[in-house]
């Protein structure tokens, strides 16, 4: 389970084995063995035992502002694996075969976005056209990324991130077509969000960001070395590529939300330009998303938690570039959309 605090004023300290939250006068004790992450997302103070316990357990203790995005982490000092995964990481970003993998990143991306406007246009037959319209075009900019070739990233980022760019486009256009007229908007915005939707999807996209860079980390990668995305100043690129696998999580569970009438104004913060999820919107949220992310799916072959597919592909990634494991795919993580 993921321990998220939401709550000011919260103090989380260590007895024993155990967690221990305290809001005001109530206690909640956790046992260490079933904590995967701490999520803090305001004003808390945590113990140094606590901490020590977190390091101890291999549990990472994440800070998260106001919009979802992680901006620290506590992690133990071990490394994942030898450096032989990070210099192997450095060399294929400027190889035919970085071309390979990001090309399948973004293919991926849109594989997941087209299979969930088919199975939502078999529930919503008053939007089968519209739906059916875009899922074509996304379908021919898919075509256009599978096509694209070059000796290094170079030769195509800027043709790739284009058509990247235009399917992100025509993919909000059939999302909008699934909310509520009230809530409907006009595109993407961030920090703040100027609409419901945007600020829901900001914070989902903000837990995933938390997810796959904790992956990364165990597995061995390191997160600032990208292939789609350039290696900026602080910048975790290779997250910003990999989590292209999985937004379509959170796009679901988001559009849900509205579909289940679980939106409603109290959920939100109205601030001076644009909005904030409050506590009992990152509840709702959270509550439905973890749900979603427990859930147990087949996947590479065995049973497993949905969440966990990411440490999966990590690894699978990791072993695949120095050798330990032989994949057809050449190290490609994909997702199945269950």
């Amino acid at each position: 389970m993921n321990l998220i605090l939401t709550t000011f004023g919260t103090y989380l300290h260590r007895k024993g084995e155990l967690f221990v939250i305290k809001i005001k006068d109530e206690k909640k004790e956790f046992s260490a063995r079933k904590v995967r992450s701490i999520l803090i997302t305001s004003g808390a103070s945590l113990s140094t035992d606590a901490i020590q316990l977190a390091v101890e357990s291999n549990i990472d203790i994440v800070f998260i502002n106001q919009y979802g995005e992680p901006y620290g982490r506590i992690w133990h000092g071990r490394p994942g694996s030898t450096k032989a995964i990070q210099r192997e990481q450095l060399r294929l970003a400027d190889t035919s075969q970085g071309v390979v993998l990001a090309r399948g990143w973004m293919t991926r991306k849109l594989d997941n976005q087209i299979e969930f406007l088919r199975e939502v246009r078999l529930r919503r037959t008053h939007l089968h056209m519209p739906l059916t319209e875009i899922t074509k075009v996304l379908s021919s900019l898919r075509e256009s990324i599978d096509a694209l070739s070059g000796n290094q990233l170079d030769d195509i980022r800027d043709t790739l991130m284009g058509f990247e760019g235009r399917a992100g486009r025509t993919y909000l256009e059939a999302i909008n077509l699934l909310l509520p007229k009230n809530f409907q908007f006009a595109g993407r915005s961030r920090n703040p969000a100027k609409d419901e939707f945007n600020c829901l999807l900001n914070y989902a996209y903000g837990v995933l960001y938390s997810t796959v860079e904790r992956a990364c980390v165990i597995a061995g990668l390191d997160p600032y070395i990208g292939f789609v995305h350039t290696d900026n100043y602080q910048k975790k690129s290779l997250v910003f590529d990999l989590i292209e696998c999985y937004r379509i999580w959170a796009d679901e569970i988001v559009v849900s939300l509205f579909s289940n009438r679980k939106v409603t104004s109290e959920l939100f913060d109205i601030l001076e330009n644009g909005f904030r999820l409050n506590k009992k919107g990152k509840e709702v949220l959270m509550a439905d998303f973890n749900s979603y992310l427990d859930e147990s799916i087949q996947y590479r072959k065995r049973k497993i938690k949905r969440r966990d597919t990411v440490q999966l592909d990590c690894h699978h990634l990791a072993n695949t570039w120095i050798g330990r494991v032989e994949d057809e795919n050449d190290g490609d993580i994909s997702v199945d959309y269950v």
